[in-house]
């Protein structure tokens, strides 16, 4: 009888099957190299300017002093995030920076997807497309200009307030009364993103199958029903998804609309953790303290993009990794 090792010695050598999958990195390399270098550059960028600053995150745990460095400050440890959740005004920094967050996410979203259902419908292809364009014009206009035009707009001899008071009603004072002021900055920054958060729901529209609103019309379906039963329901995938990732935004309340609108009348209602962090960490140099509270605000951001991403995983079957 043979054994199996002789017959493993007459066959000769193994030959190793060849792995399915991905090619080895030696082969990707010389096919798309010159890929690689056009991304240099921007790695470069992405080294020095975003993970290179990340060493000075140990300044939230020292009492930073500029002229000795980081190495010779003093280590105090968790004193910094003490003495700001020991501050007067941290609940309200946080109440308002999730009041105005959360209330920009409902409203954008809200507003874009009513936006894209309702300029879907409209078959004048040069005027669809006129207004497409026109609103999503400001999205690439920064706050400090549409800040400004603002300010002239909506202030007590605005264009807004001429007509309310030509009635005889005494003038709405949008910018400078706290209890008005999260609310504004909900709507101007819900007017200049709406047109920009419908395009992916418009996109998302497009890719419906026609056929499906012809039957419904055979079948007798109006409108409103053929957006009730094949609408909404194509696009839910979308919807779930861009709301679950807005979740990653919930402590961005918009530095730079909020710097660029804010006075000392309504920080009560306005100020938010962005705007306390320059203040403090950069106007004031306190730079301990202002790295602290980023560091703390940004942890909670993680863990919200992290959270999001979960649940685009589970209710819209969204990966990226």
């Amino acid at each position: 009888m043979v054994s199996p090792a002789s017959l493993r010695s007459q066959a000769g050598p193994r030959i190793r099957p060849r792995r399915e999958g991905r090619p080895p990195f030696r082969v990707v390399w010389q096919q798309h190299w010159r890929m690689y270098a056009m991304l240099l550059p921007a790695l470069i960028m992405l080294l020095l300017f975003h993970a290179y600053p990340l060493w000075g995150i140990a300044i939230a745990f020292v009492d930073f002093n500029p002229f000795k460095g980081l190495t010779g400050s003093q280590f105090v440890g968790l004193a910094n995030f003490e003495r700001f959740f020991a501050a007067p005004n941290a609940v309200s920094l946080f109440r308002n920076t999730l009041v105005i967050a959360i209330g920009k996410i409902i409203a954008g979203q809200l507003v874009a997807l009513v936006f894209a259902l309702t300029l879907h419908q409209v078959r004048a292809r040069l005027f669809k497309r006129s207004v497409q364009t026109a609103t999503t014009l400001p999205h690439f206009l920064s706050w400090i200009i549409v800040g400004g035009v603002m300010v002239q707009v909506l202030s007590s001899t605005g264009i807004v307030n001429k007509p309310i008071t030509a009635l005889g009603l005494p003038a709405i004072r949008f910018l400078g009364e706290p209890a008005l002021f999260p609310w504004t900055m909900i709507g101007l920054e819900t007017w200049k993103e709406f047109g920009w958060g419908a395009v992916l729901y418009l996109a998302a529209l497009t890719a419906i199958n026609p056929e499906l609103y012809e039957a419904a019309a055979v079948d007798g379906a109006g409108r409103w029903k053929r957006m009730r039963h094949i609408t909404i329901p194509g696009i839910s995938p979308t919807i779930i998804l861009l709301s679950c990732l807005s979740l990653g935004g919930i402590l961005n309340a918009g530095f730079e609309q909020i710097l660029v609108l804010i006075n000392p009348i309504t920080y009560r209602t306005g100020d938010i953790l962005d705007t306390f962090v320059y203040r403090r960490g950069l106007l004031a140099a306190d730079f301990s303290l202002g790295t602290a509270v980023g560091l703390f605000r940004s942890v909670i951001g993680l863990g919200l993009v992290l959270l999001s991403w979960w649940l685009a995983g589970k209710l819209a079957n969204y990966r990226i990794f």
